[in-house]
């Protein structure tokens, strides 16, 4: 009876809560994609103990950008991935096992910055235009911002520079001619004397910009770990929106911010867009699917529901959890 009592209770342990404490601990890799304020909840989720909190033994990895993160996580090399909602939709709709389990932005948080004596869009047909790497969000805000302003890719020059801080610091040595800069990159940029051609947190359109994400098949096999995952990484924006020095910290560490205004200014940009309750927005799903006709036959029967699996923030919505967090 002892010997049965004791296998039960290690199984216990084993599958979800230990009747000694915390929830047994299942291992997970995480991959953030930019030094950017955006990738903070997830920061300060791991700086805090929170995935530890919920079970998790988290590795957090850096991959520069989402078309390479994705390629490593489709491989089983990561669990979960930040990721762009344009980068998604064209991976899944290529037949991807991809699917995005929570929204992060619903706007694009970057600034499209030139060289000093560039004071317009135009002023870029024929220049060199910098991104971290094709398929990445700085690609797909390039795209954007290009076509909205009438030039098509043939009308300039793409050039891949892995992160986010070498396209400021190709525009400065004269290599490029503008790029799309992330905070807090682009307030190093505003200080610098750069030319913003366009903030597109302000005037830019509702777009699923960064979201989080992993396989359905993974998903399927890994529901408990992955309802985990996702209450701690929304306790990580609680905290990070209501403990500035958590947040603070968590962002100095990751992003390498020495510069105390410009860490102020990132942690106010981090506290601005990031969702509190991290659902993707339809409209800003609508958007990117319009953007992908032309070039994608799959995307005219497409709809934004098929690349999203929100059951487990809908979980926590309906459990209370948000309500109850904003209460705090």
């Amino acid at each position: 009876m002892i010997r049965t009592k004791i296998i039960g209770l290690i199984f216990l342990c084993s599958t979800w809560l230990c009747p000694f404490g915390a929830p047994a601990q299942m291992k997970a890799r995480v991959a953030w994609t930019s030094f950017a304020s955006n990738m903070s909840g997830t920061w300060v989720a791991q700086e805090e103990g929170l995935f530890k909190k919920n079970g998790l033994e988290v590795e957090l990895v850096h991959i520069p950008s989402t078309s390479r993160a994705i390629q490593v996580m489709l491989a089983g090399e990561i669990q979960y991935s930040y990721m762009d909602g344009r980068n998604s939709v064209t991976a899944a709709l290529k037949g991807a096992d991809v699917v995005i389990l929570a929204g992060v932005a619903n706007r694009l948080v970057f600034s499209f910055m030139a060289r000093p004596e560039i004071k317009s869009f135009s002023e870029l047909k024929g220049k060199k235009i910098g991104i971290t790497r094709l398929g990445s969000s700085t690609h797909s805000v390039t795209l954007w911002v290009m076509n909205k302003s009438g030039l098509k890719p043939e009308d300039y020059q793409m050039l891949q520079l892995v992160d986010v801080p070498n396209i400021l610091t190709a525009i400065m040595a004269g290599q490029i001619d503008a790029g799309a800069l992330s905070p807090p990159t682009n307030f190093r940029a505003r200080k610098a004397g750069l030319s913003e051609l366009i903030d597109l947190s302000k005037d830019g359109p509702e777009y699923v910009s960064v979201a989080i994400g992993s396989t359905r098949s993974f998903i399927k096999n890994n529901e408990e770990m992955t309802r985990r995952f996702v209450r701690a990484y929304s306790e990580g924006v609680q905290v990070l929106k209501a403990n500035k020095g958590a947040g603070i910290r968590a962002i100095q560490k990751y992003a390498r911010i020495k510069d105390p205004d410009i860490l102020e200014a990132t942690y106010g940009e981090a506290r601005a867009y990031i969702e509190n309750v991290p659902y993707v927005m339809r409209k800003g799903m609508e958007t990117i699917i319009a953007e992908l006709l032309p070039t994608e036959p799959k995307a005219k029967t497409a709809k934004p529901e098929d690349f999203l699996d929100t059951r487990f923030v809908g979980q926590l919505e309906r459990e209370g959890f948000y309500k109850a967090s904003a209460s705090r």
